[in-house]
């Protein structure tokens, strides 16, 4: 999902605005996980804590956050170190825009959440392209000297998978974690949540045909040809608002109070 997100901040030419300025941003799930206790953080830097069920994420804050940002405010978004597994003190400030793209694993599992959000995107890829993007950088291959299934020869690995390597853990706790938790509370929590979308996307950031026309249609919110939205989430029912796009507040670079936020999201495993 991150990667498809990415694409799409590409393509809007976002990615060169500066941050005050942008009219679309991406937030992630992953900034929501819950704070450990010391009995989970141990098992967690063993690798035997489940950071893909539900129940690892702060889904209070992470409401809270999604709300004030639709409702135009700075909010600051929690820092999280998946070194340490802890919530970092350092926050990042997140200013109103357009457009948020949020993006996660289990983002349509939380009703409350789930029901704010305008569109719903779902990037559907096979499983083992799943399991080469357990990390941020783009798929490209590097040998390893052994395989884990017992090869000789060696194989070659993605440097997506090195994310959670260069996180402290070997390949063998990576695979562990996958085979035990991943895949599993892939199949029990994020798949059945697929029929709560209202776009799905094969093929993930290859699938270019389908991202253009995310991409225009955010582009038509931007530029005001799409002047309304149903907002049921935030007020119970499926009352119809015209959006108001009011002028950027030139001191300080915070856009002006009033201003309304899109919250469009994708949903796909690491």
């Amino acid at each position: 999902q991150s990667t498809v997100c990415e694409k799409i901040m590409e393509l809007l030419g976002q990615n060169e605005v500066e941050q005050r300025q942008r009219k679309v941003l991406i937030l992630s799930q992953d900034s929501f996980y819950k704070v450990l206790t010391a009995e989970q953080q141990a098992k967690a830097l063993k690798g035997q804590y489940n950071f893909d069920h539900p129940d690892a994420f702060d889904n209070d804050l992470m409401h809270s956050t999604l709300k004030n940002i639709v409702e135009g405010k700075t909010v600051e978004v929690p820092t999280y170190d998946f070194v340490t597994h802890s919530r970092l003190a350092e926050t990042t400030v997140v200013y109103p825009a357009d457009v948020v793209l949020f993006e996660g694993i289990l983002v349509f599992y939380n009703q409350d959440i789930r029901d704010m959000f305008h569109l719903r995107l779902f990037v559907d890829t096979d499983s083992d392209v799943r399991l080469s993007r357990r990390g941020k950088a783009p798929p490209c291959p590097v040998p390893y000297p052994s395989s884990p299934w017992g090869n000789a020869q060696g194989f070659y690995l993605p440097i997506p998978v090195l994310r959670d390597m260069k996180r402290g853990r070997d390949l063998e706790q990576i695979l562990t974690q996958y085979t035990t938790f991943v895949k599993p509370a892939f199949e029990e929590f994020c798949l059945p949540t697929k029929k709560y979308a209202d776009v799905i996307i094969p093929r993930g950031v290859d699938n270019m045909v389908a991202i253009n026309l995310i991409v225009q249609h955010i582009q038509d919110i931007l530029n005001g040809d799409i002047c309304k939205w149903q907002r049921g989430a935030l007020n119970g029912h499926g009352r119809t608002y015209k959006r108001p796009f009011p002028e950027q507040a030139e001191s300080g670079g915070v856009l002006a109070a009033g201003k309304r936020s899109h919250l469009e999201s994708s949903s796909r495993p690491h």
